[in-house]
Formats: structure tokens, C-alpha cells, sequence
């Protein structure tokens, strides 16, 4: 007990990691500014709506090709030199949009800004996770990813607010200031060792993290949900009669940053296990909600219900990947895992999309419960007993 009393108490908020945390949530805060805004400028300068939705599939599908050759990188030849280019390529790509007025430039910016993204979100993830100390690698992890989830509740309705308001050259001008803010941020984060540490003769050739496929594929299988409910809500909500629905990300974003925290530091005292278990089950019991919501309130509840599964399973998997990969291979550890949540989105829209054409919207939620209980199969069956191996061997 004295033991792990003295792990919890090992220091967690360090200059670095608060450094790491602010950079994070401002190229997320730009990100989320564009995300529901660039499909409107797509349109507004010509673009049919199938063309706005591959502006959406055109940055996710640059940054999930990336990741794993970024995450190579970040192990070979440092965190801070890819953070840096992906952060000038995200901005610089930002204030490109001020000048494509041709739908064809604007795609090819947006193909160009999800390399940056790809760069820059693997480089911040894998810093988090080297300079959080072990011993509270999930409590860690999970305020790490606050800055997304508080992103996540103000850039979207900034982004909108300006289009109607102001202009979409001042939408573009303050998603550039913002990410500009995060390369500055990212100057002075100096806790790197030297390069001459790292195993490149390990790292060569390998891009994905094999430690990682596990935790990663169960990520990519809750993702798909995920995909289901951002990309096919606002639609669901309307074809049942109720309005308003904005406030369920809203809700949801709410319900993520209180659970993020706390069910990090159960992970770290508990056990991953204790944390991730029950929330597979709020996973269910959200998507089960969604199924028969005919109100504001039952989306509400929902929203409450996956935010908090959400909440809880993605940063203890972030802490169980981390768990699981050598230090020299963090970085693709980290690319591995983050692409598979990019991936189960994407292709969760695009699943969804073809059971919701075919079979109605409540089968994108009855397949997604479907989903969760496979999750949980993934994870007791594949995942636990490896853990359960390695605590034993650390003589945990």
C-alpha cells in the first residue's frame, strides 16, 4: 500500500505536460472551428453536398494514412521535430483557405491540412504519455484528453458563430491565430532526451506497434459507434420531431470532461478493468436510449450515458496501449491507436449511412449495441489476460 501511495504521489503536472496539454487544446479548438464550418464554404463557393462530405472524409483519410509513417518518425528521430512540422503545415494550411474560392484547391488544402493533423495529434499524444509519470498514466492521460473535450464544447458553436455573424475570412483568420498560438506553445517544450537513446535498428521498417493492434482494434469497434451518432444524430433527432438537438454534444462534451478525470485516477488505483468495464456498459446503455428516444430528454440522457462510457474507456485504452509498448515505440504505439479511432469513424459514417438508407435509423443504434457487447468480448478475452500476465510480471 505504501508503494503505490508513493506512485500516486509521483509528479504529474509538470511544466511539460501543461505545455503539451495548451498546445493540444488550441489545434483542437482550430480544428473543431472547421470541422462543421469548411462543408458550408464548400457550398458557398460552388461545391455540391457530396463534395462538402468528402471535404470531411478528405482530412480524416490523410491523417489516418500518415499516422502510422508520423509515429515511425516520432521514435527515430524525435517528438519535438515532428510536433513542429505538423503544427506549421496545419497552420499554414489554415490560412490557405482564405485564398480557395476553387473547389478543387480547397480539397487539395484540406488533403494537406490532414497530414498536418496526422503529425501533430500523434506527436502531442506521445509526448503526454512520456512525460506522465507511470504510476498515474491513466489519471493522466485522461486530463490530457480534457483539452479535446473542452475544444469539443466551444469550437464548433465559435465556428458557426462566426459564419453567421462576421465573415469566413475571420473564421479563417482565427483558426490560423489559434494554431499559430499552438506552434509557440510547442517552441518551449524542451523535456526531450537525445536521439541517441532510441533502437532505430527496432523502429526501421515497422509502422505499426504490434503491442498496440489489441487496444486498438477494440477502439476502432467503439469508434464505430461514435461515427454512427456524430455523423447520423442531427438527422435521427429531426426524423423523430425533436429540435434543438445541438445541446446533445453539448451534453455529451460536459459529461467527458467530468468522468475523463476521475475515472483516470480510478485506473491508476484500481485497475483498468474497475474503470473500462462499466463504461462498455454506459457505451450499451446510451446506444439502447438512442434506440426509443422521442424527446429532448431521452437524447439527453443518452448523451450523459455515452459521454460517460466514452469517458471512461478511450483514456484507459490510451493507458493501456501505453502500458503495453516499449518506450522507444511510444510513437507508434500512439499512431496505431489514434488511426484506429479515425478509422472506425470514418468508416462508421459510411456503414451507417448505407443501414440508415436501406433500414432506417434505429438500426445504426440496435448494430451499434451489437457492437459494444463485441467490444467487451475483444477486451476480456484478448486484452485482460495480457494484462493480467504483465501486472504479474511487474509483481503488481
Amino acid at each position: 500500500m505504501k508503494h503505490l501511495n508513493a506512485n500516486l504521489e509521483q509528479k504529474l503536472w509538470t511544466k511539460d505536460f501543461l505545455l503539451v496539454i495548451l498546445a493540444n487544446f488550441l489545434v483542437f479548438t482550430s480544428m473543431y472551428m472547421l470541422l462543421p464550418t469548411l462543408p458550408l464554404y464548400a457550398q458557398y463557393i460552388g461545391g455540391s453536398q457530396s463534395m462538402a462530405g468528402l471535404i470531411v472524409g478528405a482530412f480524416t483519410l490523410a491523417a489516418v494514412l500518415f499516422r502510422p509513417w508520423f509515429g515511425n518518425m516520432l521514435d527515430s528521430t524525435g517528438r519535438k521535430n515532428v510536433l513542429m512540422l505538423g503544427v506549421a503545415i496545419f497552420t499554414l494550411t489554415t490560412a490557405a483557405y482564405s485564398i480557395s474560392s476553387i473547389i478543387v484547391i480547397l480539397l487539395s488544402v484540406r488533403l494537406l491540412q490532414g497530414i498536418g493533423w496526422g503529425a501533430t495529434t500523434t506527436a502531442t499524444g506521445t509526448i503526454a504519455s512520456d512525460v506522465i509519470p507511470p504510476a498515474r498514466r491513466s489519471e493522466g492521460m485522461a486530463y490530457f484528453g480534457m483539452a479535446s473535450t473542452i475544444a469539443m464544447s466551444v469550437g464548433p458553436a465559435l465556428g458557426l458563430y462566426l459564419t453567421s455573424h462576421s465573415s469566413y475570412t475571420v473564421l479563417f483568420m482565427l483558426a490560423t491565430i489559434l494554431s499559430l498560438l499552438c506552434f509557440v506553445t510547442a517552441v518551449f517544450i524542451n523535456y526531450e532526451k537525445p536521439a541517441k537513446t532510441i533502437n532505430k535498428s527496432v523502429i526501421k521498417g515497422v509502422i505499426i506497434e504490434k503491442t498496440a493492434v489489441i487496444p486498438s482494434l477494440i477502439l476502432l469497434v467503439i469508434a464505430l459507434t461514435y461515427g454512427g451518432i456524430i455523423t447520423f444524430l442531427p438527422a435521427y433527432a429531426a426524423y423523430r420531431g425533436v429540435s434543438d438537438i445541438g445541446i446533445f454534444f453539448t451534453t455529451f462534451a460536459l459529461s467527458l470532461l467530468i468522468t475523463r478525470p476521475l475515472m483516470g485516477k480510478a485506473g491508476d488505483r484500481y485497475g483498468f478493468s474497475v474503470v473500462l468495464l462499466p463504461g462498455m456498459l454506459f457505451l450499451g446503455a446510451a446506444l439502447i436510449q438512442l434506440i426509443t428516444a422521442s424527446s429532448l430528454a431521452d437524447f439527453l440522457i443518452a448523451a450523459v450515458f455515452y459521454g460517460f462510457g466514452f469517458g471512461a474507456v478511450q483514456p484507459i485504452l490510451n493507458a493501456i496501449t501505453i502500458t503495453l509498448a516499449p518506450p522507444e515505440r511510444r510513437g507508434a504505439a500512439t499512431a496505431t491507436f489514434m488511426s484506429a479511432m479515425d478509422t472506425g469513424i470514418g468508416v462508421g459514417a459510411i456503414i451507417w449511412g448505407l443501414v440508415a438508407e436501406k433500414f432506417g435509423f434505429t438500426y445504426i443504434f440496435s448494430g451499434s449495441t451489437f457492437l459494444i457487447i463485441v467490444a467487451l468480448i475483444l477486451y476480456i478475452f484478448l486484452l485482460h489476460s495480457k494484462l493480467s500476465q504483465k501486472a504479474n510480471r511487474s509483481g503488481l
